[in-house]
């Protein structure tokens, strides 16, 4: 099975015919059956918030949720063992509407340029591992240390052993804060690719707009085609394939996915009912 989703619901416009306004979660739910949630990653939100989205969507669409940054080592803030545990405790409460609706697919663990391929960062990888034990975990690093010739099969078996989805992730690869596009198996129920396009230039801007600039970038036929020929033969090896758009600085997330949806030649079960002035939409 493949599946697809974006990075948040509300900045594609282009599924609502480019509307000068935010899209709302049920209408985003009309063409997508999964989406990635940052919201975790600020801050944990309040009960009434989650379940608030658990009511805009249908019973089988599921959440990426990322993982909060203090846990994946975002702050310059250290905590002490005790205040650290803690935030695991809260976080993983916090998940807990989600996996009892059985609509949490997965928690992307997300880690800095900095987390880097040592043996004191493996250990923490085992310690975050035991503090969310019933949880899906995602691995997405950002340091090619983690893709060196000597470390990446080590890295797989690790993540096999640990019960890891390690992410595939597409983005420019010529700096050390970027890794390779490698899409293995490590978990049986999901491979998780996260796209955020392959602007060089912006990946690597530091201006004010950076967050804008890196992800602005809208990939090709051709591109897309690739992918397909990547993923198709995998799917007998794992339950799920998801991929994730995040190209979405000029709103290319949206109808990059919706075209690869039509090169894969599926359809999703349990969207929500399309608006019926949206009907002709793509």
């Amino acid at each position: 099975m493949i599946t697809l989703g974006l990075t948040t619901w509300s900045e594609h416009r282009a599924l609502i015919k480019n509307q000068e306004r935010p899209v709302r979660l049920d209408e985003y739910a009309a063409y997508f059956p999964t989406v990635e949630l940052d919201t975790f990653f600020y801050g944990i939100p309040q009960p009434s918030t989650i379940q608030k989205w658990q009511h805009q969507v249908p019973s089988d669409f599921q959440f990426v949720v990322k993982a909060n940054r203090v846990l994946t080592g975002h702050l310059e803030e250290h905590l002490d063992i005790g205040q650290l545990k803690e935030k695991f405790q809260q976080f993983s409460k916090a998940l807990g509407p989600l996996v009892a609706a059985k609509q949490l697919k997965t928690v992307l663990c997300q880690f800095p340029p900095f987390f880097n391929a040592t043996s004191q960062n493996i250990n923490y990888l085992k310690y975050f591992r035991s503090q969310l034990s019933n949880l899906p975990l995602s691995l997405e690093f950002r340091n090619q240390s983690w893709y060196a010739p000597t470390v990446l099969n080590s890295l797989i078996r690790f993540c096999r052993k640990n019960h890891f989805t390690l992410a595939a992730i597409d983005e420019p690869t010529q700096t050390v804060a970027s890794v390779p596009f490698y899409p293995v198996v490590t978990t049986p129920e999901l491979l998780l690719l996260r796209l955020h396009g392959r602007n060089q230039q912006g990946w690597l801007s530091t201006g004010k707009e950076w967050r804008k600039q890196r992800t602005l970038y809208r990939y090709s036929s051709e591109e897309l085609t690739v992918f397909k020929q990547k993923i198709e033969p995998l799917q007998n090896s794992v339950k799920e394939i998801c991929v994730i758009f995040n190209n979405n600085s000029g709103g290319d997330a949206a109808p990059n996915a919706l075209k690869f949806k039509q090169l894969l030649g599926i359809k999703f079960k349990g969207l929500g009912p399309l608006p019926p002035e949206q009907l002709d939409l793509f």
